[in-house]
């Protein structure tokens, strides 16, 4: 797996959109070795990007992670409970979607995910307008 290498600003929205390619690959990788839990730890890594190129590419790598969970109550316990607000809001983004499969997996993870975090999860994802993904 070779990394992309380009001449950019760090912080950019070039750099930003060559970061998350990246995660893409590492987290097609690990699908391929049905490691979906780990791929999802990448996907939720780093605070969302602020720009809307740059969150539409973010949204896609975390969907890819999302769709190949299987075991939701396993991934939960896996997971590091710092990013069980993050992945609230990104469930919502995939509910938001129409797509019936999306959404199907959305609601599983959000029952789930909210007897695991709480109310509170909610709450805090909803009313975070500056992290918006």
């Amino acid at each position: 797996m070779a990394e992309v290498v380009k001449s950019v600003e760090p912080g950019s929205e070039e750099d930003i959109l060559t970061r998350i390619e990246n995660k893409s690959e590492k987290i097609e990788s690990l699908i391929k070795q049905f490691k979906p839990v780990e791929a999802l730890k990448i996907a939720l890594e780093d605070s969302p990007p602020q720009d809307e190129r740059c969150k539409s590419a973010n949204w896609t790598v975390v969907h890819k992670a999302l769709m190949a969970i299987k075991d939701i109550e396993g991934m939960l316990i896996s997971l590091d409970p710092k990013y069980y607000d993050i992945l609230m809001k990104y469930v919502y983004r995939g509910l938001s979607t129409g797509d019936p499969a999306t959404c199907d997996r959305c609601l599983k993870i959000h029952e789930k995910l909210t007897e695991k975090a709480g109310f509170g999860c909610i709450l805090r994802s909803l009313a975070d307008t500056l992290n918006t993904v």
